[in-house]
């Protein structure tokens, strides 16, 4: 079992996911006395009778929703077995971007719910997002599960109706747990509770905790080597006067010196002579590892080219289907001239066509739409200026995701992942 886990959180506005972060934050220990001691002054200056622990991270929320700060916050806690890194999301329909930029690299995303609401449109919207996006993992957290008359009845219905919704977006019941919590009393968060006699699955900690988070589930290890060059390095120093290193961070697979590597797109061949750090050379470099790649000849490289093994190397690509998650407020048409980003390289693409559109209320898809508007989910064609060595997204996350950029501003306007990936979700039966 990994020894850290990355997850995020998403729900609707009011589903009670700051107060769930606080508690995970404060049952887990990983917050300061003195910010205990505020909060706790705070919450009775509020005339509460215990600490409001969404105030532990209701700041940033409240500047997001003034439009000061629009971003996703990344908080870090720890237990005996596990360390674990969060990213927190708004849950405005409107940042639905945020929620693809927090959950893209997730391995384990607890999606919020209130129990007196139910399975709504933005429950909906995200699991599908998540489900396009290969969440590997997922939790629905039933909250408010004390306001609630009947709340065991309430969590089977509640729960029945998310499995169906999850079973037609391709996730299996080993991957998707459902747990009856109040983050507000702390039930089911770190302990099992006995206000929850009807439940007997794991609390949350103790299921985030024991879950498989293995890298395979993302296609990093799958993989032969994936090393996006970000930066040439040639010091012209007296001690090292021929010194040509390739600088970046490993996306998928292993390396080691001696190993045979393709420079991509041009499709030299050569091998790596020696794997440079800052704390002496490596025998192997793993996946995420940042690393500086000496290579055996002296080969034209620059950023954005991708060094990769010879065994399972990509073709390069000129022209691709892929799945994107529209973020621009102006709709995307046919025609459109953008900038692509993958990895460490940006050209200049242009949408040759818009193939289907995704209702992820109705998990039907229009073909031939005339555009994408805000948060739409659709599958378009590409056309770009320069190759790039990308994996099909259901393959590896890292190396076949992209990102649509306004040329003008500088915006993100969209976020893609290479191939059919509305292939996995069950399109046209409906829920």
């Amino acid at each position: 079992m990994s020894d850290l886990l990355r997850l995020a959180t998403a729900g609707s506005v009011d589903d009670g996911k700051s107060t769930l972060v606080g508690r995970l934050l404060f049952d887990t220990k990983s917050v300061l006395a003195d910010q205990i001691d505020a909060v706790t002054r705070a919450s009775v200056d509020k005339g509460l009778a215990t600490p409001d622990l969404s105030l532990l991270v209701d700041g940033l929320r409240a500047e997001r929703e003034q439009g000061i700060t629009i971003d996703v916050a990344y908080r870090y806690f720890a237990t005996p077995r596990r360390s674990f890194v969060l990213a927190d999301t708004p849950g405005h329909v409107q940042y639905t971007r945020n929620t693809v930029s927090g959950a893209s690299t997730a391995q384990l995303v607890i999606l919020l719910v209130d129990a007196r609401k139910g399975v709504i449109e933005q429950t909906r919207r995200h699991a599908a997002v998540l489900a396009l996006l290969g969440v590997p993992k997922l939790v629905l957290a039933v909250n408010k599960i004390d306001l609630v008359d009947d709340p065991a009845t309430v969590f089977t219905e509640i729960s029945a109706e998310f499995n169906q919704l999850t079973d037609k977006l391709g996730w299996s019941s080993e991957d998707v747990l459902e747990i009856p919590v109040s983050a507000l009393h702390g039930d089911n968060i770190a302990t099992r509770s006995t206000n929850t006699p009807y439940y007997t699955g794991p609390s949350l900690i103790e299921h985030l905790e024991s879950v498989p988070a293995d890298a395979d589930s993302t296609g990093e290890h799958s993989l032969g080597l994936r090393f996006p060059v970000q930066y040439v390095i040639r010091p012209r120093t007296a001690d090292h006067p021929d010194y040509r290193g390739y600088a970046g961070q490993i996306a998928a697979g292993a390396v080691a010196p001696g190993d045979a590597v393709v420079v991509l797109p041009s499709g030299i061949r050569t091998t790596v002579e020696r794997i440079d750090t800052p704390d002496g050379e490596l025998a192997v470099a793993q996946v995420g590892r940042s690393v500086t790649l000496i290579l055996a000849d002296d080969v034209d490289i620059s950023r954005g080219d991708i060094i990769a093994s010879v065994a399972d190397a990509p073709e390069p690509l000129e022209s691709f289907e892929a799945t994107v998650c529209w973020l621009g407020d102006k709709p995307l048409r046919p025609g459109a001239r953008l900038l692509l980003k993958h990895g460490t390289r940006t050209t200049q693409a242009i949408v040759a066509s818009l193939i289907e559109r995704f209702d992820e209320q109705r998990l039907v898809a229009a073909e031939n739409p005339e555009s994408l508007q805000l948060n739409d989910i659709g599958r378009i064609a590409v056309r770009v200026a320069e190759p790039i060595t990308a994996d099909d997204y259901r393959v590896n996350r890292h190396t076949g995701s992209f990102l649509l950029i306004d040329p003008a501003g500088g915006n993100t306007l969209g976020a893609g992942l290479v191939g059919d990936v509305l292939s996995s979700v069950e399109v046209g039966a409906g829920v």
